[in-house]
């Protein structure tokens, strides 16, 4: 049986945190609605765990809006400030650029990792989280966020 990160490895997982590979319904960019979760999460709680907050506004955050010409506290003031759902959708909307190319984001963030050197990162954590024999299988930073949310057996 193929092995399971060893709990806590990799400091607190939220699980209720959407898939890496869930699609904004708007715009169709993959991982915006993860970054828009972690905001409303800061928002509810005031911090992320550390396992998320070393990377929070950083790391694939700051990627999609260096993709999209945007700086990731525009982001999180937009769902700090707004009092629902649609209002975040609403703002959001006019702080995007027209054309957000979906497609080459979306191509991009899944392959993150695929690198010599991101392959090596990604042997380093699958290690360090007891799942040595896995190397090879979780191919991306996003399968390994996906695997070690508990996403990917």
């Amino acid at each position: 049986m193929p092995s399971k990160p060893i709990p806590g490895s990799s400091g607190e997982v939220l699980t209720t945190l959407p898939s890496a590979y869930a699609p904004h319904p708007a715009t169709g960019l993959l991982h915006l609605p993860r970054f828009l979760a972690k905001c409303r999460y800061v928002k509810e709680h005031g911090a992320l765990p550390a396992s998320y907050a070393k990377n929070y506004k950083r790391g694939m955050d700051r990627f999609l809006c260096l993709h999209l010409g945007i700086d990731p506290a525009a982001v999180e003031k937009i769902v700090l400030e707004s009092a629902d759902a649609a209002t975040v959708e609403q703002r959001l909307a006019a702080l995007l650029p027209p054309a957000v190319r979906a497609d080459k984001w979306n191509r991009e963030y899944v392959q993150k990792g695929m690198t010599p050197a991101g392959q090596e990162f990604l042997r380093e954590a699958l290690t360090a989280m007891g799942c040595a024999d896995r190397i090879g299988e979780i191919r991306s930073v996003t399968d390994l966020i996906e695997f070690d949310e508990g996403r990917i057996e």
